[in-house]
């Protein structure tokens, strides 16, 4: 719903054309959405557990050393899934249930990588892939320093260490 202060700037036909408009606009299910989101994410949580799990159980991993190869797999699915156009399909009917972390960020980085690929590998591909990867990677730097900081400050006998 546009606030007040927006409808004052509007002329009196383009605030009856939004009143008009927002009361056909069809209702979203937003409990039916944020459930489906939370099963779907889960299964995916759930997908990387199983997969965790097996090589725990199956190749020779510790608890602590089979993270890294879980990782990898669940990227290497989520890029698989994209290049044949079947991780949007499923994030459009599960929406932000995809979006867990690994999953979501290798089916960006794969799908803007799929979209410059016209225009070669390097410039391309290479260079399409860091237009999303690049703001996420500066971002997530400044915040762990800054969070770094705030520990240095307000916890006087942080290290860091073990």
């Amino acid at each position: 719903m546009p606030s007040k202060k927006k409808n004052k700037k509007l002329t009196p036909v383009q605030q009856e054309y939004n009143e008009m408009s927002q009361k056909h606009e069809p209702k979203r299910p937003v409990l039916k959405n944020c459930i489906i989101a939370f099963l779907v994410g889960g299964c995916i949580c759930l997908l990387g557990e199983c997969i965790r799990q097996a090589f725990i159980h199956y190749g020779g991993f510790n608890v602590k050393k089979a993270g890294d190869p879980t990782v990898a797999v669940l990227i290497l699915i989520s890029v698989i899934l994209t290049c044949f156009g079947v991780y949007d399909k499923i994030a459009q009917w599960a929406g932000a249930g995809t979006a867990v972390p690994v999953t979501g960020f290798a089916n960006a980085m794969a799908s803007s990588a799929i979209e410059s690929k016209s225009e070669g590998l390097v410039l391309g591909v290479g260079a399409g892939m860091f237009k999303l990867a690049g703001p996420v990677i500066v971002y997530g730097t400044v915040a762990a320093f800054i969070i770094a900081l705030f520990h240095l400050i307000f916890i006087p006998g942080f290290s860091g260490g073990h």
